[in-house]
């Protein structure tokens, strides 16, 4: 079988031909039809890097059909259609088990309205399910989220289809401010033509937001989170989801006297209540995977799928690899 990996030096994204994994006890193995780059963890944190990359860790949104099971494997059977936290190859082994409701689901099986590609967004979808609670959005709330990537786009979409509070979308790209209009922000900030800080005061009538997304990283993440900490409100809350900054973030102190940071998650997984949320917003067609995706590659052409996301921020989106020999159509599952 071929998997994706990530050897020594910068830009490389090769296929490695691996023995065929056998599930254990408790595990499945799956045949992979289509997986997702997600573009803010695998650029930053895996394309740009100098050493080589754990194979296990290259790619986190797969969805593929159950081909093995291992003993003591009850609830998913060979045939079923599945999601699951796993790396960019033909074939994954992982564990079907889910010890408790908060515990995190490797595998979920889909809802039938689901496709393929749909599923790919999942592992991302539940992400922004747990961020947009976490965050106790109030109905009156000016909520900014600082960042229209992948990432930005579906805590938008979550918030969005929550009803709750005036969502507010920024980012410098002309194609995300256009497609987070689409998708249902009440205000949309392009940063490249006025200065975000300004506008966000000016909708707040110079109290700043309730909430902050700061939802960037990368080399721009240092301004952008300099900028957040600007438009927050006193006793507000500014949410750090963005990672691979490389350098240090600009923590004045004068600027978080009281007001809240939270990091992440906060301690908190994507449970089975939070799956199940994210598999109903995207089967509910709440979540616009149709409009997100942008290219499709087949596996053998992952190489050019990276550096088309590298290379062509304002083009590329959602990109989605194709692991079918058979040319099964990722978008409705059936085969070609």
């Amino acid at each position: 079988m071929k998997r994706v990996v990530k050897p020594e030096g910068k830009f490389r994204i090769l296929l490695e031909e691996v023995p065929v994994p056998a599930p254990g006890p408790g595990e499945v193995r799956i045949k992979a039809v289509c997986s997702l780059i997600s573009r803010g963890s695998e650029l930053g944190g895996r394309y740009t890097r100098e050493h080589a990359i754990n194979p296990d860790i290259m790619g986190y949104s797969l969805a593929g059909i159950v081909d093995e099971t291992g003993e003591g494997v009850e609830h998913l059977a060979v045939g079923d259609r599945v999601a699951a936290l796993a790396p960019h190859a033909e074939y994954v082994v992982r564990s079907a088990r889910v010890a408790g409701p908060e515990d995190q689901a490797w595998v979920v099986p889909l809802l039938p309205a689901i496709s393929f590609e749909q599923a790919t967004y999942y592992p991302l979808v539940a992400s922004a399910v747990t961020w947009v609670e976490i965050e106790a959005i109030r109905p009156g709330d000016t909520v900014v989220i600082v960042g229209q990537g992948l990432v930005g786009s579906l805590i938008l979409q979550v918030a969005k289809a929550a009803g709750i509070g005036r969502l507010v979308a920024i980012d410098t790209l002309d194609s995300r401010c256009a497609l987070a209009e689409e998708f249902g922000a009440d205000v949309v900030i392009d940063a490249s033509q006025e200065n975000p800080v300004r506008a966000v005061r000016k909708l707040t009538s110079g109290v700043g937001a309730e909430i902050v997304v700061y939802a960037v990283g990368g080399p721009a993440g240092p301004t952008a989170f300099e900028q957040s900490l600007d438009m927050l409100a006193t006793g507000g809350l500014l949410h750090l989801v963005g990672l691979y900054e490389d350098q240090a973030l600009p923590l004045l102190s004068g600027k978080i006297q009281r007001r809240r940071l939270l990091g992440g998650h906060y301690g908190l997984t994507n449970g089975t209540r939070q799956s199940l949320r994210a598999m109903q917003l995207i089967a509910s067609g709440s979540i616009h995977t149709d409009r997100m995706t942008t290219h499709r590659f087949s596996f053998v052409e992952t190489a050019e799928a990276f550096d088309l996301l590298y290379r062509r921020p304002a083009e590329a989106f959602g990109v989605v690899l194709d692991w079918t020999a058979a040319g099964r159509d990722v978008r409705t599952g059936q085969a070609g």
